[in-house]
């Protein structure tokens, strides 16, 4: 008996200590991941005071201590973040945007918005010149603020689509759209159109150095007058690009933006030289001077030179608002769709990307990748490039597709090209060359999303889901169930198909034919976009991130940890990672293997309490099946450990809704003996014991 008891004591010994080795485990929770970018964003101005670079952009400002090789998002308070210009007045910072004045005091740590008397709240332009603050506007014209933005009033030049603002002395000269040039030599209380020799009215940008006033224009180049705008003379020679959209002086050197790179004059525009080397996206809209250092604002973020634009290089880690249109996996490459940038490849999930360009066009809107072949689609006058090697070059496949076209989705189906755009379907047979429309029965040609399933061809509208069986000859609508007919995404799954709408998930088994809502556990009903593996459906959402549903539907679950973007414009899923692009900081990753734990939902019932079941059965070989319950819902670990106390398999690593779940696991690979399974969930706790015999 005493041999006995000291047995059991050592056992309850052993037992405590592995129990204490549990209390001193940190659990690290699974997660989401930001990739690698891709970085960047679409500047539209800058603002420079001493160290400080402030990058204005469509999501808000960021700021750069370090010339640029870093840049934090300085937005708080910035309740409008589409920003078309920076000033700055002493230590007051100004943002122009599309709400309106935003002022910061303390570099954008805050901002207020300073608009009383702001009639017309579309801030293209500001200038700052002592205590008197301008900003113009396309339809008020020319507001002035003698204390900060408290109050604005409305100048002499109303009515007028005022574009952009510049102060030399005493004299405020106003660019507009085709009025020329307005100079006020008395705050803005009268002015005088000031144009003889501007024969272009487009103006675009000023900027001034001396006595030299430099006007860039819409198509006609550069203009410089020197006598105060009285008389100008066109100073194009070597400027190949007359669509000047940014100016800068710095010292003697005059550099001009344009959609085709920078070019410099180092004789007030009497002649031009191309500096573009490095600078890989050539659309500039802005450009800033600090020291010897030359800031170009682009559709994909930042390029710095320190040599007077004879090479640039990027510089925008930390610039990440990107905003991901679309995203599409081949083998081991991943391909993104991105506003400002050219079609982007990682072939290293993200930790790179290589930008492959598409020809004078970046702003990109869908993407299909299959075999050798890429397909972009792009917003209004771009139309369709085809890639079939890479990347590495594209033409433009346009016939057929209206100049007007905004293109949204694609779809392949062996040599059948689709294109869903806003003018209906369009149909290529000879691999992009031509395209047709082939829209009969389509009474609605705003699509949205395209899916090939065998010889069924969706197409998802703005009024719901439409069929064709006969590559888009003729269409049927398929709507019976489906109250919200607004879908933005279509996805199949053997015979089920999905349809992402604004207000969840609606799934049909039979082509369309009848629908049924499966929207249990979706907490953000504005579904964007799907992604499969295996029998597993993802569901992108725009605000609530990422959910997953293992039962086709019947319910979902959100595996948003680490996610700090949740709104979601794609998705896709390669052989291991899951990757999620977003309207805001670029793609998101996340190995499929953290989601998909097969965690069966026995029941929907709310448990009253946290409980973990005793596996069954037990003892076991080769496997088992894990119950446990959650009153409410919860982030659940559920680890194996080995009797030394040493982990050998996480089961479930994610979040989960209130219910009863169950877990079978395989031990095939282990030994047998004596393991323990631990459930955590919150601040519930519990350890069980179970027996492999083999």
């Amino acid at each position: 008996m005493k041999t006995i008891l000291q047995s059991v004591g050592r056992k309850q010994f052993k037992v405590l200590v592995f129990l204490f080795m549990f209390g001193s485990i940190n659990s690290l929770h699974a997660q989401w991941v930001p990739t690698n970018g891709p970085y960047g964003a679409a500047v539209s101005s800058f603002a420079i005071s001493g160290t400080n670079i402030f990058a204005g952009t469509r999501r808000g400002v960021f700021l750069s201590t370090n010339n640029g090789a870093s840049w934090t998002q300085v937005n708080n308070g910035l309740t409008n973040t589409d920003v078309n210009t920076l000033s700055i007045s002493g230590t007051n910072l100004f943002a122009g945007t599309r709400g309106g004045v935003f002022l910061s005091t303390n570099n954008g740590t805050t901002w207020t918005q300073v608009n009383n008397g702001l009639t017309d709240s579309t801030v293209v332009s500001l200038a700052a010149s002592g205590t008197n603050l301008f900003a113009a506007t396309p339809g008020g014209g020319v507001f002035l603020s003698t204390n900060n933005g408290a109050s604005w009033t409305q100048t002499g030049l109303t009515n007028t689509y005022v574009q952009t603002l510049a102060i030399s002395g005493t004299n405020i000269f106003a660019g507009t759209w085709r009025g020329g040039v307005f100079l006020s030599t008395n705050n803005g209380t009268s002015w005088t159109q000031v144009n003889t020799g501007l024969t272009n009215t487009h103006v675009n940008t000023l900027s001034i150095s001396g006595t030299n006033i430099f006007a860039g224009t819409d198509g006609g180049g550069v203009f410089l007058s020197t006598n105060n705008g009285t008389s100008w003379t066109q100073v194009n020679n070597g400027l190949t690009d007359t669509w000047v959209n940014a100016l800068a002086v710095s010292g003697t050197n005059l550099f001009a933006g344009t959609q085709h790179g920078v070019f410099l004059s180092t004789n007030s525009g009497a002649s031009w030289t191309q500096v573009n080397n490095g600078l890989t996206d050539t659309w500039v809209n802005a450009l800033g001077v600090s020291g010897t250092n030359i800031f170009a604002g682009t559709y994909g973020g930042v390029f710095l030179s320190t040599n007077n634009g004879t090479s640039w290089t990027q510089v925008n880690t930390g610039l990440s608002n990107t905003i991901v249109r679309a995203i599409a996996v081949l083998d081991t490459n991943l391909f993104v769709a991105a506003y400002g940038f050219p079609v982007l490849i990682s072939t290293n999930n993200g930790t790179t990307w290589t930008q492959v360009d598409v020809p004078m066009y970046t702003d990109l809107t869908s993407l299909v990748v299959s075999d050798s072949i890429i397909l972009v689609g792009t917003d209004d006058i771009g139309g369709i490039y085809l890639s079939t090697n890479g990347g590495a070059s594209w033409t433009a496949s346009n016939a057929g597709i209206p100049y007007n076209a905004t293109v949204t989705s694609f779809a392949i189906s062996g040599t059948n090209f689709f294109a869903g755009t806003d003018h209906g379907v369009f149909l290529s047979t000879n691999n992009g060359t031509s395209w047709t429309q082939v829209n009969t029965g389509l009474t609605d040609t705003l699509v949205n999303a395209l899916f090939v399933s065998g010889t069924n061809l969706f197409a998802g509208t703005y009024h719901g889901v439409f069929l064709s069986t006969n590559n888009g000859t003729r269409w049927t609508q398929v709507n019976t169930g489906l109250t919200d007919t607004l879908v933005n995404a279509l996805f199949v799954s053997g015979t089920n198909l999905f349809a992402g709408t604004n207000h969840g998930v609606f799934l049909s088994t039979n082509n369309g034919t009848s629908w049924t809502q499966v929207n249990n556990g979706l907490t953000n009903t504005w579904v964007t976009s799907f992604a499969i593996s295996g029998t597993n459906i993802f569901a992108g959402s725009n605000g609530a991130g990422v959910f997953l549903s293992t039962d086709n539907g019947t319910s979902w679950t959100e595996v948003n940890t680490g996610l700090t973007s949740t709104k979601i414009s794609s998705l896709a899923a390669s052989s291991t990672n899951l990757f999620a692009g977003t309207w805001d900081s670029g793609v998101w990753r996340r190995p499929l293997s953290e989601m998909i734990t097969s965690v069966k939902r026995v029941s929907t019932d709310v448990p009253g309490h946290f409980s973990l079941e005793q596996n069954y059965p037990n003892p076991f070989n080769p496997t088992t099946t894990i119950t446990f319950a959650l009153p409410i819902k919860s982030f659940v670990s559920l680890r194996v450990f080995d009797a030394l106390g040493r982990e050998v398999a996480t089961l479930v690593n994610d979040e989960f809704l209130a219910g009863r779940y169950s877990k079978k696991w395989d031990a095939s690979g282990l030994p047998s003996g004596v393991y323990f399974y631990r459930l955590q969930a919150g601040s519930f706790v519990e350890t069980r014991k179970l027996l492999l015999l083999k």
